[in-house]
């Protein structure tokens, strides 16, 4: 008899158990459902998401060309590698408009008539002035530049403030 209950209490408490079990396993199998239902609605979300932010920057940088350019040279008088008479001023007309403490130039005589070795003479006693729009810089001659081959460093930054450089070289007869 002892026996027998003993055998209906183990199943009594078998039963329950895997009733509460099973009952545990649904809430699980529930709970990863609900994830998972969450995640694939979050992932759609996302990409419609993604879709609606990325159209507007994809625009923005497509058609924002002039925002990443950078300050160039687009003409000079005299131009590279001319030869002129006696200029008492030199134009940079850059492609956009620059910022003045950013812009600097350096003029160096780099060779003289009926001397061979002649060694680079920076030239000093000019003043610069930039236009109203900001594109053009002017450099005025305190006198003419002598007979000579003249090399003029430029660097200037645009409104992305980044410092662009270049060089040219002209002729003076």
């Amino acid at each position: 008899m002892a026996h027998i209950r003993i055998s209906k209490l183990h199943a009594t408490y078998t039963r329950d158990r895997r009733k509460a079990l099973n009952r545990f396993h649904m809430r699980v199998y529930a709970s990863v459902c609900v994830l998972e239902v969450e995640h694939v609605v979050w992932r759609i979300l996302m990409s419609k998401f993604r879709l609606l932010f990325a159209a507007p920057v994809l625009a923005a940088l497509a058609f924002s060309g002039a925002a990443f350019a950078h300050a160039k040279l687009v003409k000079s008088t005299p131009a590279a590698n001319a030869v002129v008479a006696k200029p008492t001023k030199i134009v940079l007309t850059f492609n956009e408009k620059l910022i003045a403490k950013f812009a600097t130039t350096t003029l160096t005589m780099t060779g003289m008539p009926g001397m061979k070795d002649h060694a680079p003479m920076k030239i000093s006693g000019f003043t610069s002035a930039m236009s109203k729009d900001g594109k053009t810089m002017t450099l005025m001659m305190k006198r003419a530049l002598v007979a000579g081959t003249y090399e003029l460093k430029w660097a200037a930054a645009g409104p992305d403030a980044h410092r662009m450089e270049g060089s040219f070289n002209f002729t003076v007869k």
